[in-house]
């Protein structure tokens, strides 16, 4: 009987384990985490890739089954899965997006996080800085003095860009663990050597 139960449970966790890896929860994670990150995380190159072709295969399979004679039941759970990967790939991107636009100055001046976006990114992050040192040169900083007519410092004075906004990296973040965790200290309490499933282990995290 126990050996019964514990094939079952190792069969709960192969299943669990192989879902994990689909492209579309990877994806999922992927969204999870750009979502919590106060900074641009790494773009997801080879996964929106893979991603972007599934989808084309799906589109042309809906396409194909909708001219046959196929159930309805079963072409709307085919279009429900496709409407689910595009909400996730375009909300991914448009966080990004975001991203780019509130720290365009911050990213174009960092190596690290100018590393992490795509060609697409880069060149809109190029586009959208040109266009506002453009706005603002034509708006405001011309009909400045001299000294004040920089668009990432208050005055020529200024040692560093004090008018670029950064992300805040000193912030909590929700984590979740993928296993079981012990030796947890929260602030400056004792270590908790108490066991919890990851569906329990939804902490707020300073990074």
């Amino acid at each position: 009987m126990a050996s019964s139960s514990g094939n079952e449970g190792d069969s709960m966790e192969d299943y669990e384990a192989l879902i994990s890896t689909t492209d579309v929860e990877l994806l999922k994670r992927a969204w999870r985490n750009e979502k919590a990150a106060p900074e641009v995380l790494r773009f997801e190159f080879q996964l929106i890739s893979r991603l972007r072709e599934q989808i084309e295969l799906m589109e042309e399979t809906i396409q194909d089954k909708s001219t046959a004679a196929t159930d309805p039941l079963s072409l709307s759970l085919y279009q429900m899965d496709l409407d689910r990967t595009l909400f996730l790939l375009r909300s991914y991107l448009r966080i990004r997006i975001q991203k780019i636009e509130k720290y365009m100055f911050h990213i174009r001046k960092t190596n690290e996080l100018w590393n992490r976006l795509s060609k697409d990114e880069k060149e809109f992050t190029n586009a959208c800085i040109e266009d506002l040192k453009q706005h603002l040169e034509e708006s405001v900083l011309s009909k400045l003095p001299e000294n004040y007519q920089s668009v990432l410092k208050q005055s020529v004075t200024s040692g560093e860009d004090d008018m670029v906004p950064e992300p805040q990296l000193d912030t909590f973040v929700l984590c979740r663990s993928k296993e079981y965790l012990t030796g947890i200290q929260l602030e400056d309490g004792p270590v908790d050597d108490r066991q919890f499933p990851y569906s329990c282990m939804n902490l707020f995290c300073s990074v």
